[in-house]
């Protein structure tokens, strides 16, 4: 398992497969073993995928964001996730089952942008230090209707107390 978390730095297409397996190390069943031959199958017949950079880049990065409320069947905490492509490949990924039960899926997708957002500074801060212009702002989409309101609508209602740290924080980024 190590061998293959190593991996997931140039294969992100096995991140969550390989990250839902290594919680299972300290007690594997036959199950876990089968499932780790099969990402070593999957491995062996797609050697040739891996993330590529085109020389000829406008340096234009747009971001995804997602989450599956209630992602983990045992402990119904959220699975968190957000992307980012610099033209048309991959540069960052992140995918992670948070420590926390959500109360909605609005307040998931928001926590979910708010991550984003501070990916996105983070990314921009990361081009400067490179000296790389990036003159035009980062897009960063998002699926949930409720929480694009919620992020274009100024005023709070009383269901979305819980959520304005996060709400704040991607109001500024934008």
């Amino acid at each position: 398992m190590g061998k293959l978390l190593y991996l997931t730095h140039t294969r992100p297409d096995i991140s969550f497969s390989v990250s839902h397996l290594s919680q299972f190390l300290c007690n594997p069943t036959d199950k876990h073993f089968e499932g780790a031959k099969m990402i070593l199958r999957y491995i062996t017949g797609s050697i040739s995928i891996g993330i590529f950079m085109l020389a000829s880049s406008d340096f234009k990065i747009k971001g995804y964001t997602d989450s599956d409320w209630e992602g983990c069947p045992d402990s119904r905490k959220y699975v968190s996730a957000y992307c980012f492509y610099l033209d048309n490949s991959l540069i960052s990924l992140k995918r992670k089952k948070q420590q926390v039960v959500a109360r909605s899926s609005a307040e998931v997708e928001y926590t979910d942008m708010a991550l984003g957002a501070r990916e996105a500074q983070w990314l921009i801060y990361l081009m400067h230090d490179l000296q790389i212009a990036h003159t035009q702002p980062i897009i960063l989409y998002c699926d949930n209707q409720s929480t694009i309101h919620i992020a274009s609508n100024p005023v709070f209602h009383e269901r979305t107390k819980h959520i304005e740290v996060d709400c704040h924080t991607v109001k500024d980024q934008i």
